[in-house]
């Protein structure tokens, strides 16, 4: 998608009001390290470092929706636990949602616990009762989807199986008039009615057709006998990196490819599809814009730890890097240097630091940064403003300006990211990065190292790199000069 009808779509969605309504839970992650296997069983032990609470399901939803904008009405179903106490904190916190959660003191919350390591799932703990609502419970959910559906544009209905989505909620959300999607992990497509949208993903789609799944072609008939089988307008199926294909009633299918992506985490990918391509619609936006704006939504999401919300600047972002050179997409803010290394380090990567001019770069830089790279798994270089090196090198420096220096700096497979500086120092990069290793030349004493002992208080560690004699930029330069 371009940036500017990126942002034209994100100019239209402040404002606009969704529901969402389905089956609430609480996402728990919990990252560590495993160094060794446990002697009372053949099983990995992770060393626990942090744990991440959020909410997921519906819940991701509606705080995807507002993280974009929209002003959203989240409706669900908590049990009377702790679980169930931290999901309305959750909501609470959640700017633009407003929650309307229905208790059953007789089921428990659903909490799905993640336990990671390495960017790895090594388990997965789920504490769920499935059995759909009934009784008060269930007049309960209808009664307060009638209450809030009635001034919304777009009705997402989240159905993972949980008990929330009964035929009475789903009757409830048609009533409403809105724009009625529903994201379905059921067998049948049929119990939905003449929804708008279903939303499955190519798995489920198979599974509810018993049909394969993998190319366009397949796709295109698993749709058509999908639609055969339901009610529903339009089947909109994600295929991952694949992108969207959607079948409409009455018209061919169409295929929406997707753009590839580093995969970090795709937990709550379809919730952010769902969000992104709700609101659009919400908004009026055209389905074929809307579809482009969703995809674009799920590739920033994937490349974030845990069901993560995208924000309007990360997708202003992305859209940007996307119509960059790779070189170029290299070249980082410290916002976004911080981002990366955070994703690097929930993965367990070691990352690595150098700095320097790189005026003129020659065959003793390219050395130097592929043995700092054989140190780390990933190379940050932070390189001077053109006003630093004057000051540091005098008048006529840099050769090159700071633009030149960094795409070339970054064209290097040793290099991960090129992170610009102004200041004399990189010291306040090497703060923000808080590097593993700290690389410099060997000309360079340990004690002369700017952010040595900053780095070695923590932990990490100051190594020299080796210098290739007879090359230097001040030298070609001089050589310059002689033949000019």
């Amino acid at each position: 998608m371009d940036l500017s009808a990126l942002q034209q779509i994100l100019s239209a969605l402040p404002g606009a009001r969704i529901a969402c309504v389905g089956d609430l839970m609480v996402d728990r992650f919990v990252y560590g390290d495993v160094t060794r296997v446990s002697p009372e069983a053949p099983i990995p032990v992770l060393a626990r470092k942090r744990e991440l609470v959020m909410l997921g399901a519906v819940g991701n939803v509606a705080r995807n929706a507002a993280a974009l904008g929209g002003e959203v009405c989240l409706v669900g179903m908590i049990g009377g636990d702790a679980e169930g106490v931290e999901a309305l904190r959750l909501i609470k916190a959640e700017v633009g949602v407003e929650g309307f959660v229905v208790t059953d003191a007789g089921r428990p919350t659903t909490l799905k616990t993640r336990f990671v390591s390495g960017g790895q799932q090594l388990l997965r703990v789920d504490m769920e009762t499935s059995g759909p609502a009934s009784g008060d419970v269930e007049q309960r959910l209808i009664r307060t989807v009638r209450d809030v559906a009635r001034d919304v544009g777009v009705v997402l209905l989240s159905d993972y199986g949980k008990g929330v989505v009964t035929a009475g909620v789903i009757e409830a959300c048609r009533a409403s008039g809105a724009v009625m999607i529903v994201d379905s992990k059921a067998r049948s497509f049929a119990r939905y009615g003449q929804v708008d949208i279903v939303k499955p993903n190519a798995a489920e789609l198979a599974h509810a057709t018993d049909m394969p799944t993998s190319t366009d072609i397949e796709i295109e008939a698993a749709l058509i006998h999908a639609l055969t089988l339901c009610e529903a307008k339009a089947i909109l199926v994600t295929r991952a990196a694949k992108g969207i294909s959607l079948a409409v009633r009455g018209e061919a299918v169409r295929h929406f490819p997707g753009v590839p992506r580093e995969v970090f985490d795709a937990s709550g990918a379809g919730d952010t599809t769902l969000a992104a391509l709700g609101l659009a619609l919400a908004a009026k936006v055209e389905i074929a814009d809307a579809i482009a704006f969703a995809m674009l939504a799920s590739g920033v999401a994937v490349g974030k730890a845990g069901t993560a919300v995208v924000t309007p600047e990360e997708m202003i972002e992305a859209s940007i890097s996307a119509h960059m050179a790779p070189a170029e997409a290299k070249i980082v803010t410290p916002q976004r240097m911080a981002d990366e290394i955070a994703r690097w380090r929930a993965k367990g990567l070691k990352v690595g630091f150098t700095n320097g001019c790189f005026d003129i770069l020659h065959k003793g830089h390219v050395a130097y940064l592929t043995q700092a790279r054989a140190w780390c798994d990933r190379l940050i270089v932070g390189v001077n403003s053109d006003r630093s090196v004057r000051e540091l090198k005098g008048e006529g420096r840099p050769v090159n300006d700071l633009e030149g220096r960094a795409v070339v700096l970054a064209g290097l497979g040793s290099v991960d990211l090129v992170a610009p500086f102004d200041e004399d120092t990189p010291m306040k990069l090497i703060e923000a990065a808080r590097p593993d290793v700290l690389i410099k030349g060997a000309d360079y004493a340990e004690s002369e190292v700017v952010g040595g002992d900053f780095v070695k208080s923590y932990g990490g560690e100051v190594r020299l790199a080796q210098i290739v004699d007879g090359y230097s930029t001040t030298a070609a330069i001089a050589r310059m000069q002689e033949k000019a």
